[in-house]
């Protein structure tokens, strides 16, 4: 690697009336970027690990991309970009025993009130409140199709259309939706989704089921997460190597310059 730069480099010198050009391929900075790349991923993977047991969380990758630009002085080169997105498909349905935990299969959505407005999640681990209502382990409010869930039991059925019933009677049903495009969601925390704007619109989740005293799983697979990072790291340190053997091959044509020049 050392001797095919080193040589690039005195390829890249032009000669014209006495004076000498060195051709900038930019290659500090590209290696930079890819490293900066690079560690955002890796923070990214170890972000999706610490969430390994989080009811309903999805894991995130990134996706990279080249794009030519035009630099301050009018120099195209080739930029990297990255794009976070989230992996929406579901996780493994985990079974708990607690009638008010609840899973969604298929796509679909449960509806919180939350002080910043209506938020979505797949995250069914819920508890009745001082009140009675239906709402997350934060004291987020879970909607029904008549607004707040109120319920005087724990000892509650839910059917898998999210029709609720105490004692036999029905009492409210879940308000279980999905959306026209899910890349539209923006994560805000605690398993919670936003559209991003309006052009994301809710629709009913008319294919998603209920299926009580079960939670969905995160949807990460740890052993392919694990080999990723370990992939990453290599690539990492080899960026590091490739900057160094730049630094040095700058280091001799400074030198250069000073014999040519004198």
């Amino acid at each position: 690697m050392a001797r095919r730069l080193q040589n690039h480099l005195e390829n890249s010198f032009n000669h014209k009336e006495g004076t000498v050009f060195i051709k900038n391929r930019l290659g500090m900075v590209e290696g930079t970027e890819t490293m900066l790349a690079q560690e955002r991923r890796l923070n990214q993977i170890a972000n999706n690990l610490a969430n390994v047991d989080t009811a309903g969380y999805k894991k995130e990758d990134i996706t990279f991309w080249e794009m030519m630009f035009t630099t301050a002085e009018r120099r195209p080169r080739v930029g990297k970009a990255l794009k976070v997105v989230t992996d929406h498909r579901q996780g493994p349905a985990e079974q708990t025993g607690n009638p008010l935990d609840l899973a969604i299969m298929g796509k679909g959505y449960f509806k919180i009130q939350t002080p910043n407005g209506v938020r979505y999640t797949r995250n069914g681990n819920f508890t009745l409140n001082g009140e009675g209502q239906l709402s997350t382990m934060d004291g987020h409010m879970v909607l029904g199709q008549g607004g707040p869930i109120i319920l005087d039991s724990d000892d509650v059925q839910v059917g898998r259309d999210g029709t609720i019933t105490v004692r036999g009677r029905a009492v409210n049903q879940l308000a279980i939706v999905t959306f026209t495009d899910e890349s539209g969601l923006v994560k805000e925390g605690a398993s919670l989704f936003r559209p991003k704007g309006p052009e994301v619109r809710e629709v009913p989740a008319e294919r998603a089921s209920v299926q009580q005293g079960f939670l969905e799983g995160a949807n990460i697979n740890m052993v392919t997460e694990m080999i990723e990072m370990i992939d990453l790291q290599r690539n990492y340190q080899s960026q590091q190597k490739v900057i160094q053997t730049i630094d040095d091959i700058n280091g001799q044509s400074i030198s250069k310059v000073g014999n040519l020049t004198s």
